[in-house]
């Protein structure tokens, strides 16, 4: 059994990367240039400056990168006009958390969205207490798949990687996960690990629904009071 569960937040918590898919094509559009879902997918879970390139290149140079993602940065707001949050949260990820928190499991956010990003989004959505620890890409000199997220995570949870269970949907967040010497649940979004990051993990779920059926195998009940205040 595991002693602490260390979560992705986009495309896992959060269902942030099909409006940030929308903007981007949008802002192409600004540009008269139709990006495709396929194309687009190619910088899903990739750190910003390789996601840059190929967006980059895909909208004709630097100058039009600047211009389209201007145009997404005031697309993607935290909140919609009508006070909903414009990234909202995964089915079953609220309930999971909950069942985490009530058997006093331990759990941490290693995102490569900034810890700022981090605290609004999962603040405006009611779960931030739920964490014990967070970290986010703006602590660390490398993105996933480097493994530095992870490490970081674990170590402010105070527990060695290899008692964690790490929950990611992308490629790079689950060999990031694996590099660190953590177990890898799998919850594919948009774009799904190849087969062979699959064969690596510890369990595939299609939703955070699905997790709740395996917490008595997963992580022991602890006594009330365990958890950090």
């Amino acid at each position: 059994m595991f002693s602490a569960a260390i979560f992705d937040m986009d495309g896992l918590l959060i269902d942030s990367e099909r409006p940030i898919m929308a903007a981007w094509i949008e802002a192409a559009r600004t540009l008269d240039i139709e990006l495709s879902h396929s194309e687009y997918l190619q910088v899903v879970g990739l750190a910003t400056s390789e996601s840059e390139v190929i967006l980059g290149a895909l909208l004709g140079g630097p100058d039009a990168y600047r211009h389209a993602i201007e145009h997404v940065r005031k697309l993607l707001q935290l909140e919609r006009s009508d006070g909903t949050p414009l990234f909202p949260i995964k089915p079953g990820a609220a309930e999971f958390l909950t069942a985490l928190r009530q058997r006093g499991t331990r759990c941490a956010v290693a995102s490569s969205s900034t810890s700022g990003q981090i605290q609004a989004c999962l603040g405006s959505l009611d779960v931030l207490h739920h964490f014990d620890a967070f970290a986010g890409g703006d602590e660390v000199a490398r993105a996933k798949p480097d493994p530095a997220l992870y490490l970081l995570a674990a170590s402010r949870l105070g527990v060695d990687p290899a008692e964690c269970i790490a929950f990611e949907d992308s490629e790079n967040g689950a060999k990031a996960a694996l590099a660190a010497g953590l177990r890898v649940v799998i919850v594919p979004d948009l774009k799904h690990p190849p087969a062979s990051i699959v064969e690596r993990a510890f369990h595939v779920l299609n939703s955070l629904h699905d997790a709740t059926a395996h917490l008595p195998r997963w992580f022991p009940e602890r006594p009330t009071g365990s958890l950090a205040a």
